[in-house]
């Protein structure tokens, strides 16, 4: 069966119009779906939480050989000669150095004991995760104060394919709350109301746009 010019040349317009439909519903929805996130979050009593691959400094004071460097190992315990194993995944400095004199108390008088964070990876639950269209998704270590603009930098931007202004932050500290975040906006235009804190254990979200 032939069809004719006419028939087909309409054809051809319908489809032409169908795809623009779908080019402008798309351009249409592009951005936030979720509830703008709050620019204040960082809580003033945060306390940095040990986790595997951290490195602690524990000091033991008058007791120079007691005193060392030692990484928390991937069980989330930590190993010195007074002490076969301790756990200090979960926990902060000054928590660590508590238990750490109550185990040497047995050999050691009074001990006063000091134990800072040197090298600072933490556990999951503290972790900033970036995955989707970021140049290189990756795991961040929070930090006090860090924002949506620090982990842009330690991710190196966004790829050409990013949708930056549909981007969301999953924030598991409330209940895996989703907030929309606009990237496009603080990155390319350099706009810094779009610049928010954010919580440790966040998740941020780059989806990747229809062009």
């Amino acid at each position: 069966m032939r069809l004719s010019p006419n028939f087909v040349g309409l054809l051809g317009r319908w489809f032409l119009l169908a795809v623009a439909a779908a080019l402008v519903a798309g351009c249409a929805g592009s951005g936030p779906k979720y509830p703008p996130a709050p620019i204040a979050a960082a809580t003033p009593d945060y306390n940095y939480i040990v986790g595997p691959g951290d490195n602690l400094n524990i000091s033991v004071w008058r007791n120079p050989e007691l005193s060392m460097s030692v990484p928390v190992r991937p069980d989330g315990k930590i190993a010195t000669p007074l002490v076969d194993e301790l756990v200090a995944q979960g926990k902060t400095s000054t928590q660590i150095a508590r238990d750490v004199e109550k185990e040497i108390a047995r050999f050691v008088r009074d001990p006063i004991v000091t134990v800072i964070v040197t090298g600072f990876i933490g556990p999951y639950s503290e972790q900033i995760r970036v995955v989707g269209e970021a140049a290189k998704p990756q795991f961040l270590p929070y930090k006090q104060k860090m924002t949506l603009l620090d982990v842009m930098i330690a991710v190196g931007g966004l790829t050409d394919f990013a949708d930056g202004n549909s981007a969301s932050i999953l924030r598991a500290s409330e209940g895996e709350k989703q907030y929309g975040v606009r990237l496009k906006d603080l990155i390319k235009r350099g706009d810094m109301s779009a610049n928010v804190e954010m919580k440790p254990g966040d998740i941020l979200i780059i989806p990747q746009g229809w062009f």
